[in-house]
């Protein structure tokens, strides 16, 4: 449940070529919008020349009627700045599906976090690819949709998956250890809101078996890395990472668990900084204002 605190709360994030005058062009218009500026962050990618990001949190009075008139009058500064923009309600709950496979760490956080109120977010189903996980799912009252995937019915399912997200409204996925690559066409209806958790501390030890081959290196430190998905493979924007230390004494499989332990804690952080919208994406990196 929202904080009654933040029913009238909104966000604003922008991005544009860097010049004078954008700040103050912003804060006038939303002050003679009546709006009060709880928060705000910028960065600036190079001060001559550059592209600057913002991001702004602020409280409406007469939320109903402001956030709609903000939307339609800001368009004017907008143009005049050649600025890329968002404006989100802090009370439009955002809907998440997770798509998994068998493990179940990385879920059981996301159920967690959520069940507990950590995580305020929707979550009106979860897919995936393998009957496992039901019977866990469904104790949370979250209908599961297994839909099995085969080289062959790989299209065929995946239609089926955006069918299944078209109709429940999702504003973003959480892949939750769903180990299925995506195909171009899944992830270009969802650009941008697609979040993958990686079993290793990216660029390393790219595609499967990483802590076989993390074993074999003797690492010293174990990682994980959320990031949102692109037609690379485990390429796109890295979003959050996270490390622990291990030593020569470690197996494979002891590697295993504490990986598991980064993957969990990374893919929820970088979940809950999506659904707060605190990430801005330029090129191939991100920006994520704290």
């Amino acid at each position: 449940m929202l904080q009654k605190n933040l029913e009238n709360r909104a966000k604003l994030l922008i991005s544009c070529p860097d010049r004078p005058g954008i700040v103050s062009a912003i804060s006038n218009f939303l002050y003679k919008q009546g709006a009060n500026i709880v928060q705000s962050d910028q960065y600036t990618t190079d001060p001559e020349g550059g592209m600057f990001y913002m991001r702004i949190e602020f409280d409406l009075n007469d939320f109903d009627t402001a956030f709609p008139r903000i939307q339609s009058e800001f368009l004017p500064i907008a143009e005049d700045f050649s600025i890329e923009w968002r404006l989100e309600s802090e009370k439009r709950i955002k809907k998440m599906a997770i798509f998994v496979s068998k493990e179940d760490h990385c879920l059981l956080e996301l159920l967690w976090k959520w069940r507990s109120g950590e995580l305020i977010v929707d979550i009106p189903l979860v897919i995936s690819n393998h009957p496992d996980l039901k019977e866990t799912v469904e104790f949370y009252g979250i209908p599961y949709y297994h839909i099995p995937v085969t080289k062959e019915t790989k299209a065929e399912a995946e239609e089926k998956q955006i069918q299944l997200l078209k109709e429940y409204d999702i504003d973003f996925i959480a892949l939750a250890r769903y180990m299925q690559i995506l195909s171009p066409s899944f992830v270009s209806e969802f650009p941008q809101k697609i979040i993958n958790i990686h079993h290793s501390f990216l660029p390393a030890f790219i595609g499967a078996n990483p802590y076989q081959r993390a074993f074999q290196r003797g690492v010293k430190l174990i990682g994980a890395t959320a990031h949102y998905v692109t037609d690379d493979l485990d390429e796109g924007p890295i979003i959050e990472q996270d490390v622990l230390r291990v030593n020569h004494q470690y197996t494979a499989d002891q590697l295993k668990i504490v990986g598991r332990n980064a993957e969990r804690l990374t893919l929820a952080r970088a979940v809950t900084w999506h659904k707060e919208d605190r990430i801005i994406t330029f090129g191939n990196k991100t920006i994520v204002f704290s």
